[in-house]
């Protein structure tokens, strides 16, 4: 038997109600569905918040406060805060990594550019040299997002250059339009590759969140799911929460003969504070 960690990815920084009729946006609404996952099983809540007026992703950080706060009395999940911004639209250094204030125990860390439709996310090698430094001295673990093989390699460099030290967690981020497809061979193609000693998560974006996860468990690594990656439970089945989504997750992970994760498990097993 393994445990295995769920993720739950709350909101992400675009997705809005058109598309996504349940999608929290507002720091109430992001708040009690990390709750909602967290008792469905989740042990790490992966938070983006949102402008109040325009419903986009924001940096700011009283936004971060009203949900951080209420999570950290109400439960104890890990707590993983995204210094992506608004992907494209390549906020500064400051704004991006403003979150770390909070001392999240982990933080996202975004390993490269990538094109993004028309525009570029653009995450350059002194962005990423900056964020290592300051979650070092917040004492926040980075969670290394990788949409492609070369950034991969590119922790690795970090990692040998000082910025990055082990044990390191990686994220998988399979399916997107301009990165690695959601497919057996990518996923393995990532996983040749990972540094000795390090734990692994994985996105399947939309249809593929459920046969990537589920190779992830089966091969050793952890899961992300929820609303910023897909919001269906199936095909033409939107889901209702991201509850749901991680109850759907863990019924596959107990089908396995498998456990998900406490919070507290998760902490020992990545080797956080």
């Amino acid at each position: 038997m393994s445990k295995i960690i769920i993720t739950a990815a709350l909101t992400g920084s675009r997705i809005m109600r058109d598309k996504a009729p349940y999608i929290p946006i507002t720091a109430e609404e992001i708040t009690r569905s990390a709750v909602e996952a967290w008792k469905a099983g989740a042990a790490v809540a992966h938070i983006h918040v949102r402008d109040p007026e325009t419903g986009l992703g924001t940096q700011d950080l009283d936004q971060y406060k009203r949900v951080v706060e209420p999570l950290r009395e109400q439960t104890d999940l890990v707590l993983c805060l995204t210094t992506s911004g608004i992907p494209g639209r390549n906020l500064p250094i400051d704004e991006r990594l403003a979150p770390l204030q909070l001392r999240p125990e982990l933080a996202s860390f975004d390993a490269g550019s990538i094109n993004l439709g028309s525009g570029v996310f653009a995450n350059p090698i002194d962005f990423l040299q900056e964020a290592a430094v300051r979650m070092r001295e917040y004492q926040v673990k980075p969670e290394l997002e990788v949409f492609d093989l070369g950034m991969i390699m590119t922790c690795k460099k970090l990692r040998q250059d000082g910025f990055l030290h082990d044990p390191l967690h990686f994220q998988f981020v399979l399916g997107t339009p301009w990165g690695a497809p959601a497919t057996a061979k990518a996923y393995l193609h990532f996983l040749d590759h990972l540094p000795d000693q390090a734990t692994w998560s994985t996105i399947g974006i939309g249809r593929g969140s459920l046969p990537m996860t589920t190779l992830s468990m089966i091969t050793g690594g952890h899961i992300r799911v929820g609303m910023e990656d897909n919001l269906y439970l199936r095909r033409g089945v939107l889901a209702g929460s991201n509850a749901d989504l991680v109850a759907q997750v863990r019924a596959i992970v107990e089908a396995y003969g498998n456990q998900a994760a406490s919070p507290d498990e998760a902490r020992e097993m990545l080797g956080i504070r």
